[in-house]
């Protein structure tokens, strides 16, 4: 679990994140949603440790960030898998090595123990007869898989996923985003995933923080936002008449 109190970040004469309070549950799909300028991109690397607050506070399982020493913070990160944008492979690297490549920077694990390791995540993200190639010759979908798996080949608690459907087809993101849930729920991880996929909003949303202008505007499940009055959320989920309909759909249903 990660709670955030009140968090705020500034950079210069802006206020970019103003008084965030919300919680990450473990073994869930945790969302954040919101325009480009809303906050989400500060909020996600204000996580990660990447941007330093100047109110609030970030616990992990309890464990407040800014009261860690800095070997404290360093062994909190061996906890945290992050999936980036744009996968950020090593192109010079096999599939094995890429993967592989957290253990040897942040474990005593042998080579042998890496492998096994290595073999097994390759085996749970459904990666096939790609464990010699190098990212320039598999498809997108596969490096992401492959981005999946360096991320979990650590067991973490925390996993951090940066518009993990970037460039993908339609069908591609369905995958990913069922290969990430069900990730998160067999490991109990705590997921945070930073998104512009409404698809993905309806498919895999346990929970969605909808941030407008550095604020958190609104807070539910997937289920509950297709139901919400709430004016800033219809305008930015419902820009579409797909969504609309859908929207229609769920309302229908429920009475």
């Amino acid at each position: 679990m990660i709670e955030v109190k009140n968090l705020e970040k500034t950079f210069g004469d802006q206020k970019v994140l103003k008084g965030i309070t919300t919680t990450f549950d473990s073994g869930k799909t945790n969302l954040i949603i919101g325009q480009s300028g809303s906050g989400k991109t500060v909020f996600l690397k204000s996580l990660l440790g990447i941007h330093t607050p100047e109110a609030g506070t970030i616990e992990f399982d309890g464990r407040v960030y800014s009261n860690l020493t800095d070997d404290e913070k360093r062994e909190l990160r061996t906890e945290i898998g992050m999936v980036f944008q744009g996968s950020a492979l090593f192109d010079s690297m096999t599939v094995e090595e890429n993967i592989g490549f957290p253990l040897k920077m942040f474990t005593k694990k042998t080579a042998a123990e890496i492998k096994e390791r290595v073999n097994f995540v390759i085996d749970r993200v459904k990666l096939i007869n790609a464990n010699t190639k190098k990212p320039s010759e598999i498809s997108g979908g596969m490096q992401k898989r492959v981005a999946i798996a360096r991320a979990i080949v650590n067991n973490p608690k925390y996993l951090f996923c940066d518009e993990p459907n970037s460039g993908l087809d339609p069908k591609t993101a369905i995958v990913i985003d069922n290969l990430i849930k069900e990730i998160t729920e067999e490991y109990d991880i705590t997921t945070i995933i930073n998104t512009h996929d409404m698809n993905s909003v309806m498919e895999i949303g346990d929970k969605i923080v909808f941030l407008k202008n550095g604020l958190l505007e609104w807070e539910g499940s997937n289920k509950e936002i297709f139901k919400t009055d709430n004016e800033a959320v219809t305008d930015f989920v419902y820009s579409s008449e797909l969504f609309k309909k859908v929207r229609r759909m769920y309302l229908e249903d429920d009475k």
